[in-house]
């Protein structure tokens, strides 16, 4: 015997509320209505959302709100400045050449203290590190500097900042549909601690679940190889 079902779906994929949808959602979830909201629950709730906004990118690397930059590099210029909403840099990479005849290197981070280390900070060479420092206006710093073999294109993969939260005009959120549920569960616990603090306890254990799972889901699924050094071993 063969069972069959019959199912319809929608066949769209648009849900993506606005700001003001996800503070509605957020006040029901402490027991404030629609209703009952004034003015100045709007302009804490807009407030409250940037602020975990910048918790979100503090947390880990948000993948949708990764960007491939691109940048020529100057012989004999160290440091660049690169743009303010930039959070991090994950990856980057040189490129010699022009055209169809380019070669693509990897450069690799380092901290303040190792660029502090380097004793001659001014030779020149293809650059094999790079130092981001994240000041309010970042800027990227290439040892050895850029010489004059080039021309050398950096790319680098940045986390940038989430767009700001804005009411006016419906503006939706940038934040992916597996996160939107984060978001809410998140602004509901923050607007607990002003409007209902017998409910922060309650929506801090929602907000910390809805946070796991998205953050578990928000990973590159790809393997990972470890290569010890062990070449000195046998010296």
């Amino acid at each position: 015997m063969v069972f069959t079902t019959s199912a319809t779906y929608s066949g769209t994929y648009n849900f993506l509320p606005s700001a003001g949808d996800i503070i509605i959602t957020a006040f029901q979830r402490i027991g404030v209505r629609p209703t009952e909201i004034l003015q100045t629950h709007l302009q804490q709730a807009v407030m409250e959302l940037n602020l975990l906004q910048s918790k979100l990118s503090n947390l880990q690397p948000n993948l949708w709100d990764v960007d491939l930059q691109t940048m020529p590099l100057i012989q004999g210029t160290a440091t660049y400045s690169i743009p303010s909403e930039t959070v991090m840099i994950t990856n980057a990479y040189v490129r010699t050449g022009s055209g169809t005849s380019t070669v693509d290197r990897l450069i690799f981070p380092i901290s303040q203290t190792e660029y502090a280390a380097v004793p001659n900070k001014l030779v020149q060479d293809p650059p094999t590190q790079f130092w981001f420092n994240s000041l309010i206006s970042p800027t990227i710093t290439f040892y050895p500097v850029p010489d004059g073999n080039g021309p050398y294109t950096v790319y680098y993969y940045r986390v940038r900042q989430i767009q700001d939260a804005l009411l006016p005009n419906g503006f939706q959120m940038e934040v992916p549909y597996r996160w939107l549920d984060a978001l809410t569960a998140g602004l509901a616990h923050r607007l607990a601690a002003v409007f209902a603090p017998q409910l922060e306890q309650l929506r801090k254990m929602d907000a910390d679940e809805a946070w796991r799972i998205a953050a578990t889901q928000d990973t590159e699924n790809v393997p990972l190889y470890i290569t010890p050094g062990i070449t000195s071993y046998f010296n």
